[in-house]
C-alpha cells in the first residue's frame, strides 16, 4: 500500500475514534441525535459537493451511478437500524466485536470475490491478527457474555450487521473505484437519504427532539463534521488505489485509538488485555500495510 493511501487510512481511524467519542456523551438522545447530525452532515458538506456537481464532476448521472448512490444510502440506514436492534435484544460486549470482526473478514472476502483482488499471504495473516486485536479489545478476555442466554442473539445480530457493514463497504468501493463517483458526493447523498428518513420522527414532535437535544448540540456538530470526513478519507485511500482486502481491516485501528483516548481523556480502565489486543492489532496492520 502507497505510504499516501496508509496516512490518508491511519488519519480516518483517528477522526473515527474522535467522533465516537463524542458521541458517546449524547447516547441518550437516541434517535434525535442522529437526525441532528446529519443534519449538519448535509449543510457542512453541501458547498463541496454543489461545486463538484456543478462542474460537471463527482457523479455520473448514469443508472448505474444513481443506483449505487442510493444502495448505498439504503445499506447505510439498515446496518444502523440492525445495529441498534442487536444492542436492544442482545449484550453490547457480544454484538459489537462479532459486528467489527465479521465486517472487515467479509468485506476483504468481497474484495476478492466481486472486485477482483488478489490475496497474499501476508495480508490474510495480518487479517487474523487484526481481527484477534479486535477480538482482545472489545471483549477484554471475557467471553462469559457469550455463554448467557443472549450470547447466541448477540452473534446473529453482530454477524447480521458486520454483513452489511461489509456489503456497504464493497458497494462503495466499487462507486469510487469503478464507477469514478467522489467519496464526498456518495457520503452526502447517503446522509441526505438518512437526514429524510429520519424526518418524521422528529416532525412528530419538534419540541420534544429540540428539548431533547438541549445541550448537545455543540457535540451534534462535532460529529457532523467529523464522521463524514472519516469516511470520506478511507474512500479517498481507495480511490487513490489502495486495495479493499487491505483499508477495510486497517480502519479498525479506530478501536485502538478509541481504547486509548478512553484511558487517556475518559479515564477508563483499559486493563492488560486491552493492550494486548492493541499490540496484536498493530501487528497486523504493519503487515497489511506491506502486503
Amino acid at each position: 500500500m502507497a505510504f499516501a493511501s496508509l496516512l490518508l487510512v491511519v488519519l480516518a481511524s483517528f477522526i473515527h475514534a474522535s467522533w465516537n467519542l463524542l458521541a458517546k456523551r449524547a447516547a441518550s438522545v437516541g434517535p434525535v441525535f442522529v437526525f441532528a447530525y446529519n443534519l449538519v452532515a448535509c449543510i457542512a458538506y453541501a458547498q463541496w459537493v454543489l461545486y463538484l456537481l456543478m462542474r460537471g464532476e463527482g457523479i455520473a448521472w448514469t443508472w448505474a451511478g444513481v443506483g449505487f448512490v442510493v444502495l448505498s444510502g439504503l445499506i447505510h440506514l439498515a446496518y444502523s437500524l440492525c445495529l441498534q436492534r442487536g444492542y436492544q435484544v442482545a449484550d453490547l460486549s457480544v454484538v459489537y466485536p462479532v459486528a467489527r470482526g465479521t465486517g472487515p473478514m467479509l468485506s476483504t472476502l468481497g474484495a476478492f470475490l466481486i472486485l477482483g483482488e488478489r490475496p497474499s499471504g501476508q495480508g490474510v495473516f495480518g487479517l487474523v491478527l487484526v481481527i484477534a486485536g479486535i477480538g482482545l479489545i472489545a471483549t477484554q478476555g471475557n467471553l462469559s457474555a457469550f455463554r448467557r442466554p443472549g450470547g447466541q442473539a448477540g452473534v446473529r445480530w453482530g454477524t447480521a450487521t458486520g454483513g452489511l457493514i461489509a456489503s456497504y463497504t464493497v458497494v462503495d468501493a466499487f462507486a469510487v473505484k469503478t464507477l469514478g463517483i467522489a467519496p464526498v458526493v456518495l457520503d452526502w447523498f447517503s446522509n441526505l437519504l438518512r437526514f429524510f428518513l429520519l424526518a418524521p420522527l422528529v416532525i412528530a414532535d419538534p419540541r420534544r427532539a429540540l428539548d431533547a437535544m438541549r445541550g448537545y448540540w455543540w457535540i451534534a456538530i462535532g460529529v457532523g463534521l467529523l464522521s463524514p470526513l472519516s469516511y470520506i478519507l478511507v474512500l479517498a485511500a481507495l480511490t487513490s488505489g489502495a486495495p479493499l482486502s487491505l483499508v477495510a481491516p486497517m480502519r479498525e485501528m479506530s478501536m485502538m485509538v478509541g481504547a486509548l483516548m478512553g484511558m487517556l481523556i475518559l479515564r477508563e480502565q483499559v486493563g492488560p488485555w486491552r493492550l494486548a489486543g492493541c499490540g496484536v492489532l498493530i501487528a497486523g496492520v504493519i503487515l497489511l500495510s506491506g502486503g
